[in-house]
């Protein structure tokens, strides 16, 4: 077993950067003058002539990242969720996906955990935007590890790359001796026959512990962390659905456009089971405390738990 480690992802992505900076000399990365917040500070203290602040102007950055790519570079194009995707939306689209360019597109900060910063900075629409995204592929992971994996994958992956990342710390629990991560391929972390819930970033640690208050009633939940939404592990839904008989997707997103729409349109098209979706219901979120808002959404083990249980009673 590898050591336990509590890390923010974002924290994650910029030490793993720092590691693969010397292996790979064509990773450039980019920032929107947030690189003490986004942890790509670490790469600039490393390899400053590899890292561009291209100040608030993150449809610029998108942009440059681009022209980088098209000379032999790998660029990870750096900043919160809500403005490497929304701010610079058409950049991606018209200036990465269309040409279909070698570019990383991070995004720190994601989902409802950006706590004290409000509506304004909690980006739940992120995943609806990259999944409609021609040629992008989409990782959102779950702790310190899987981000490591997750970084090096994009790197050598030859396309565009959604990499979503969250502020809060979470504890590890990727670190088992058989771990391993594909683009692609989800992880079934626990089995169980009576239901399976599906979960994605820092929702996967919640549904793991959702998993034990539901065993204290006799309910065996199978747990399956699907870090890359797109492309999704079609095969190991359809399983789990087979096996299970009804699934519950959990994320840290809006409930229209995310992880749940995702599985959802698998089994719509393999094999219609029922399905209920937790997550944030089509409203913003607001100022307070990151945990306390998670609490407040039901992106929390009890409600998971609660919310499974009566569905599948």
């Amino acid at each position: 077993m590898a050591e336990m480690i509590k890390k923010a992802t974002r924290e994650s992505y910029g030490l793993t950067l720092c590691e693969l900076g010397e292996k790979f000399p064509q990773i450039v990365v980019l920032d929107a003058d947030l690189a003490e917040a986004t942890k790509t500070g670490m790469f600039k203290k490393k390899y400053p002539e590899r890292f561009v602040d291209c100040g608030i102007a993150e449809s610029n950055m998108v942009g440059v990242a681009a022209g980088l790519s098209t000379c032999g570079k790998i660029p990870f194009a750096t900043s919160f969720a809500m403005f490497s995707t929304g701010r610079a939306f058409e950049q991606v689209r018209n200036s990465v996906c269309y040409p279909h360019l070698n570019v990383k597109i991070v995004g720190t900060h994601a989902g409802i955990s950006v706590g004290e910063d409000g509506a304004t900075h909690q980006c739940l629409e992120d995943i609806a935007l990259m999944r409609t995204l021609p040629g992008m592929t989409v990782i959102c992971p779950s702790d310190h590890y899987e981000t490591a994996a997750a970084v090096r994958a994009a790197v050598e992956h030859q396309g565009p790359v959604y990499l979503r990342l969250s502020r809060l710390a979470v504890e590890s629990f990727n670190n088992a001796d058989d771990y391993r991560f594909e683009l692609g391929k989800g992880i079934t972390l626990r089995d169980g026959k009576d239901i399976t819930i599906v979960a994605t970033g820092l929702m996967v640690c919640r549904a793991l512990e959702a998993a034990k208050l539901l065993e204290q009633k006799g309910i065996d939940a199978r747990i399956i962390n699907i870090h890359t939404i797109k492309p999704i592990d079609r095969e190991l839904i359809v399983k789990a659905a087979k096996e299970t008989g009804k699934i519950v997707t959990v994320e840290e997103h809006n409930v229209i456009g995310g992880l749940g729409d995702a599985v959802a349109a698998v089994l719509s098209e393999e094999l219609p089971t029922p399905l209920r979706k937790i997550g944030v219901n089509d409203q913003f979120g607001h100022s307070g405390p990151a945990v306390d808002l998670l609490d407040e959404f039901g992106l929390c083990a009890p409600h998971i738990a609660e919310v499974t249980e009566k569905f599948l009673k």
